[in-house]
């Protein structure tokens, strides 16, 4: 889906649009999405930031998913600019060959998810351009602590969303850069958190999502209504009976490893006659070939029970459209 067909979907006289959801841990579906609810979403987004109409808003996520029509939507609510470019893994290195040239870049708003910040960063030009984007929020994927650490010392607002196509985009932000840097998310005014009795999110957001929405999300707050995310209970691998936080190893072994190695791996699990489940290391070929002792040292740091007992290597790791990991096809 290109701008003007969105847009004209926008106008058209329905009340509902079609979103994708993205798909990490299974098929991806279909719902409809209400255009009031949308609007919503945008205008608590736009009042947390404080965007202000006139302001330039970037658009570089796909169409077909909602962070990619919530940008849009943000900008109409709020009467912002909205610049368009071509999603790809380099979404500002147009805007870094415009200012090479001496011309004034100036963006106020955008939205992308890790792998993009990640490339803009290893790029000198590009990484000027992101420094200078007066509000920057992340999602679509797990912010690793060198990643949060690299963002730490920006002179702008950047945060982490959490949030799913069913809650119409985000729901809570948490600070990525100076001086508020947190690990615990806040939640938007108007939506009430608790949790399950499997100790999962549970979000009532009445003015974004019609019922209450249990996720898989294990969740842990801090007494102040924050929260923070430790995993996903189909991403909970029980071996030899304890149970095994796949994205925990995941950012445990990133903390261990070299930067250039974030992203080259992940964890998943397969059946063992013995311990019920074994972990799995999945790595990129190119990668654990040129740092095979340096995976194995990492994976030496681990707690016994959390060490993969087996390594695979695979050309590359299979990736939903957003460039989330596509935990069901590794």
């Amino acid at each position: 889906m290109n701008l003007s067909q969105f847009i004209e979907q926008w106008n058209s006289d329905s009340s509902t649009i079609e979103v994708m959801t993205s798909g990490s841990t299974g098929t991806p579906k279909r719902m409809m999405a209400e255009k009031s609810r949308m609007l919503s979403s945008a205008r608590i987004t736009c009042d947390f930031l404080g965007l202000k109409p006139g302001y330039t808003a970037l658009l570089c996520l796909p169409l077909d998913y909602i962070a990619g029509k919530m940008m849009v939507v943000r900008s109409i609510e709020r009467g912002m600019r909205l610049l368009s470019v071509e999603p790809s893994s380099e979404p500002l290195k147009g805007f870094a060959d415009a200012a090479a040239r001496g011309e004034r870049v100036s963006i106020d708003f955008a939205a992308m998810i890790p792998m993009q910040i990640i490339r803009s960063l290893a790029d000198p030009a590009q990484c000027e351009i992101l420094k200078g984007i007066r509000h920057l929020i992340i999602g679509g994927g797990a912010i690793d602590r060198t990643l949060a650490e690299a963002l730490k010392s920006f002179p702008n607002a950047v945060w982490s969303t959490y949030g799913m196509t069913e809650t119409l985009s985000h729901i809570a932000l948490r600070r990525l850069s100076n001086p508020d840097a947190s690990l615990w998310y806040t939640p938007f005014q108007g939506v009430n958190l608790s949790l399950s009795s499997q100790g999962t999110l549970v979000i009532d957001a009445p003015a974004v999502c019609a019922e209450p929405r249990v996720t898989n999300d294990i969740a842990e707050f801090d007494g102040n209504g924050r929260f923070r995310i430790l995993g996903r209970t189909d991403n909970t691998i029980n071996t030899g009976g304890v149970k095994v936080q796949a994205e925990e190893v995941e950012r445990l072994l990133t903390d261990a490893l070299p930067q250039n190695l974030a992203g080259t791996f992940a964890i998943t699990s397969k059946p063992d006659s013995l311990l019920g489940g074994r972990v799995v290391l999945v790595v990129s070929e190119e990668a654990y070939t040129h740092s095979k002792p340096l995976f194995k040292a990492a994976i030496s740091t681990l707690p016994k029970y959390w060490q993969p007992k087996e390594v695979i290597t695979v050309t590359s790791l299979p990736l939903t459209p957003n460039g989330k990991i596509d935990r069901c096809k590794l």
